[in-house]
């Protein structure tokens, strides 16, 4: 394994941290904020983040390459989430919790089919494992008896996790032409904009408090800002397969800080869980278990 393989495992591992501590960071104002509202925040506190550190692109960008930035921008930072909380809305958590990780089956479907991603079987079989841990995590085999009845509410989600996917596979591209910094910024501040819009448009109205500010923009740099920032780091070293699967572990470490800092329990079928991934990221680990290739648009 190289020293590039190495960093974009590494930046994977750690994108999975920040991403899987958003819970715990937004318990404390989730109740008293509106959903819409702090994803706009989140999304605009990210770009003033990471606007330092943004250096130009690397290459000259053709049309194509500024029609995959928009794209991205408006699937993954805006209609995405404004679908998601839409379905949240309308379904139960339950449901709404085994609906997204739908987002994974899409993520490789998608980098198989139009991508030009390769997988070997035993790297199939290794991102089974982590997608029925992650389930398991998920909905600790306890799933509400509306499931199989999908509403319009399942099928916002659905549409969410699709995008978010698509997302994945276009920052692919993209993040070997541009600064990832730059990147993180261009896509939060196009994502944010048109959510505040969204805001102003269905007359939501910008309320907020001194004492969650802190939270916020916690929340911001670290759980969105900063899992963006490795997460793409991480895509154009490993490639998108690897990087979803190893970014599936947010919902471990999402179950240990809410365990740490909410004192939640983590009941036997989680511990189970947990132990399935594990093994799943090891085999998807394997050199031998995976090889990836991607074609240059």
């Amino acid at each position: 394994m190289n020293k590039s393989e190495v960093t974009g495992y590494t930046s994977a591992m750690i994108a999975a941290v920040f991403f899987g501590a958003v819970p715990t960071l937004a318990k404390p104002v989730m109740s008293n904020i509106n959903v819409l509202l702090l994803s706009s925040i989140a999304y605009l506190i990210a770009a003033l983040t990471f606007t330092p550190m943004a250096k130009k692109a690397k290459t000259a960008f053709s049309k194509k390459d500024y029609i995959i930035l928009v794209t991205v921008s408006v699937c993954g930072a805006a209609v995405a989430p404004y679908l998601y909380f839409l379905g949240l809305h309308q379904s139960s958590a339950a449901d709404t919790s085994l609906l997204s990780n739908v987002e994974i089956m899409f993520t490789v479907l998608f980098g198989l089919i139009f991508f030009k991603e390769r997988l070997r079987p035993v790297g199939f079989i290794a991102v089974a494992m982590v997608i029925l841990g992650v389930v398991i995590i998920t909905t600790d085999f306890r799933l509400s008896g509306s499931f199989l009845q999908l509403n319009v509410g399942h099928f916002f989600i659905l549409g969410s996790m699709a995008l978010w996917a698509l997302d994945n596979n276009l920052s692919r591209i993209i993040s070997v032409k541009m600064d990832t910094a730059r990147l993180v910024q261009l896509k939060s501040i196009i994502g944010g904009l048109i959510l505040l819009g969204t805001l102003f448009l269905l007359g939501i109205p910008f309320d907020i408090t001194p004492s969650q500010i802190p939270y916020v923009i916690l929340l911001s740099a670290i759980g969105f800002g900063g899992s963006l920032y490795f997460f793409l780091q991480s895509l154009k070293r490993i490639g998108t397969i690897r990087t979803i699967v190893i970014f599936s572990m947010s919902s471990v470490f999402g179950l240990v800080f809410a365990s740490v800092f909410l004192h939640e329990q983590i009941s036997l079928y989680q511990t189970i869980a947990i132990a399935i991934m594990l093994v799943g990221i090891y085999m998807i680990n394997r050199k031998e278990s995976l090889k990836e290739k991607i074609e240059t648009l």
